[in-house]
């Protein structure tokens, strides 16, 4: 009797004092999260809800790479189905040997049995594709050992416990309990007493190993089991590509942007604490993978970091239980990108891959070390975030589109960037001339204003009208900076009004009325400058009663359909020029007549693409056209890779690494194309230098969707 009360009283004391641990790490790390700023989002809960189930429940990010997808999932339902297995061993220890009366136990036990095997061969895939194959973008510390070993033993346990349990009460080798009939053949030289103290110390191990995967859980990685639920039903019910407001007229704005942690929202917190670690994100990110500094993997995690040292600091609570176990510190970056390890960052050979994400992998892993600076001491930039880092990032949200727990990157380092911009006046030198010129000039080169619509007189005839000369028009053309002044986009243009004017369509342009629709200087933090052009923008509209707008530019589409109306466009359908056309194509307004015996392999814009899900309509225009060969790249539709000129990247220059342009241009070529196609004129200019990068401009043309469609449609192009 005094063996069975001292057996209760130190599990429930084992018990207690894990869920207090675990509880304090919990309830600490939300303490730190309050420190950030509330944010008011809107929950569309329906597509929230679908979202938690597709994705939590279904795996539905994690299934884009099947192999580890797959073992996730084993791992994940195994888990929940152990619970139950957990429950029964339990009560089968306070007891004293009797389980749970469940009905139909033996199938009961048989499930338990099977899914510690699944587990157990799940977990040993983990560890090969880690630490056999070598994933680049898996960590190889050991930290993520622990829960390999954790979840190992734990399985173990169960297996060992349940063969012992069968000696110390006398069962019968059963086909129900397979793997634990084996184990009880192996020690059946066991008394009754010996099998019956085995089972109890595998049990206490059991526990013991469980409690500890409890406490651990908060404190690692591994958090997500909690988090990432929360955050994926807390995400984006709004377009992705909407940006956050920011409100200048407040005159109680201490800063604007985010110069240190506590700027963030909670949000943007909860991301830190969700992050799985998996590298998915960097695994697709342009930048990592032709060898930037940036890593969206790294960013979350330092930033995690960060909080929780910077957290600890401001409430005095720890992050870490018991303290004792955990190591204790802080952690900042020593080192620049390139001068670490110059070799790294070199222009690779042609004998090379494509993208290769080792080097800046190696950089995160190298400079980020211990220091001896309180972390309430750290800059955010410059000592936890470089703005080498900052500035690298495409916003192509290709990390956001594969990230398994919702998390939002680009948002964050908009917000690092407009700090930057508008209370550190620090921008790249060539990214700050932009800025200047689009300020005075209304275009990234500072032409004249008074030329935007100067491009009109070289369409051979064609009348290209302006709102005041027709005022009844029923589109808006809103051409924008690139279609008006870059030489090369302006054949895009033309082509487009060719094409609009053979379908009939009454529209108009706005002609040296019109401004830079302000996604540039957004991308890069200049908020001031957007906001100015965006109501600029819209008092033009209303004045002259726009009420749908097409435009050739994904950027501009983007902006206009999902950032004016924060600013108040209301009631005005904007299109993508390849919208359209699909639309004139298969009302018969437009008929691809003659054929273009070309090999085309299109590009996926990602403001056309990821941004606003316009994937189908381009390729059914290529489609509709005689003669063409439509190849798909390995990399395309959700998972297309930037052509690096996102972000405000198209006016600055890339100084370490490969240019992203080259390396989706090396994708492209290896469909064996005689064209490239795409719907964006930066994508264009991207890949058309490219294609004179690799010398094969000759034989491979870079053309815009309404380019070959102006082809298939006259028989011939004014391109040249």
């Amino acid at each position: 009797m005094f063996w069975t009360w001292t057996h209760y009283i130190l599990f429930l004391l084992a018990v207690g004092y894990a869920l207090s641990l675990f509880y304090r790490a919990v309830y600490h790390r939300y303490l730190y999260m309050k420190l950030g700023q509330p944010e008011e989002r809107f929950l569309d809960w329906k597509k929230r809800v679908r979202e938690l189930v597709s994705q939590g429940l279904g795996h539905r990010k994690l299934l884009k790479d099947r192999k580890s997808g797959f073992m996730h999932l084993v791992i994940f339902y195994g888990f929940i189905i152990l619970q139950f297995g957990a429950l029964d061993l339990i009560y089968t220890g306070l007891s004293g040997g009797d389980p749970l009366p469940i009905p139909g136990y033996a199938a009961f036990g048989l499930s338990q049995e099977i899914t510690v095997l699944l587990i157990v061969l799940a977990t040993g895939y983990a560890a090969y594709r880690r630490y056999g194959e070598k994933l680049k973008r898996l960590k190889k510390d050991w930290k993520p050992s622990i829960v390999l070993f954790l979840i190992f033993f734990l399985m173990l346990s169960v297996l060992l416990s349940l063969g012992f349990h069968r000696i110390w009460l006398g069962h019968e080798a059963s086909a129900y309990a397979p793997i634990s009939s084996i184990i009880a053949s192996l020690f059946d030289f066991l008394s009754t007493g010996g099998a019956k103290a085995s089972f109890f110390a595998f049990w206490w191990a059991h526990l013991i190993i469980l409690l500890t995967f409890l406490v651990y859980i908060p404190q690692s990685k591994h958090f997500h089991i909690i988090t990432a639920p929360i955050n994926i039903f807390l995400g984006r019910s709004d377009p992705v590509g909407r940006l956050r407001k920011l409100d200048l007229d407040n005159e109680e704005a201490e800063s604007f942007g985010v110069g240190k942690i506590e700027d963030f929202t909670r949000k943007q917190m909860l991301d830190f604490y969700a992050c799985v670690e998996c590298g998915r994100c960097t695994n697709v990110c342009p930048a990592s993978n032709t060898g930037k500094a940036l890593s969206p993997m790294h960013l979350i995690v330092k930033l995690r970091d960060h909080l929780t040292e910077k957290g600890a600091s401001i409430t005095a609570k720890s992050p870490w239980m018991p303290a004792l176990a955990f190591p204790t510190g802080n952690t900042q970056h020593r080192g620049n990108m390139v001068s670490a390890h110059p070799e790294w960052f070199a222009q690779p050979t042609e004998k090379a891959s494509i993208t290769d994400i080792a080097p800046t992998m190696a950089w995160q892993k190298e400079t980020w070390q211990p220091s001896d600076i309180q972390a309430g001491e750290m800059n955010l930039i410059g000592d936890v975030m470089t703005e080498e880092e900052i500035w690298a990032c495409t916003t192509c949200r290709n990390c956001e589109d594969q990230c398994p727990v919702a998390n939002e990157h680009v948002d964050k380092i908009i917000d690092l960037r407009r700090h930057l911009v508008l209370m550190e006046g620090s921008i790249p030198q060539e990214g700050q001339r932009a800025m200047q010129n689009i300020e005075r000039q209304g275009n990234p080169w500072g032409i004249s204003r008074n030329d935007r619509s100067k491009w009109v007189e070289e369409i051979g005839g064609i009348p290209v009208p302006t709102v005041k000369d027709k005022p009844d028009f029923d589109i808006l053309f809103f051409v924008g900076s690139m279609g008006s002044y870059d030489n090369r986009s302006r054949k895009v243009s033309r082509a487009l009004v060719r094409l609009l004017n053979e379908a009939g369509i009454d529209f108009a342009i706005l002609g040296n009325e019109e401004k830079n629709s302000g996604d540039t200087p957004r991308r890069m933090g200049n908020e001031l400058l957007f906001q100015q052009l965006c109501q600029e923008n819209i008092a033009t509209f209303r004045k002259y009663g726009v009420k749908r707008i097409v435009t050739a530019c994904p950027h501009t589409f983007n902006t206009l359909k999902n950032e004016y109306p924060d600013f108040g466009l209301e009631g005005v359908e904007i299109l993508h020029h390849t919208q359209l056309l699909e639309e004139l194509i298969r009302s018969g307004k437009l008929k691809p007549k003659h054929e273009v015996n070309e090999r085309i392999t299109y590009h996926d814009s990602c403001y056309l693409g990821r941004y606003n899900n316009v994937y189908d309509q381009p390729r059914n225009v290529l489609r509709a056209i005689p003669g063409v060969v439509l190849l798909e790249m390995e990399r395309s539709r959700e998972n297309g890779m930037c052509c690096g000129a996102g972000g405000g990247m198209m006016w600055m220059e890339e100084t370490s690494g490969k240019r992203v342009n080259v390396a989706r241009t090396e994708q492209a070529l290896l469909t064996n194309p005689t064209m490239i196609s795409s719907a964006c004129p930066f994508c264009l200019t991207m890949l058309e230098d490219g294609t004179k990068q690799k010398e094969v401009e000759d034989s491979v043309k870079a053309r815009d969707i309404a380019e070959i469609l102006e082809q298939a449609v006259f028989g011939k192009s004014i391109i040249n």
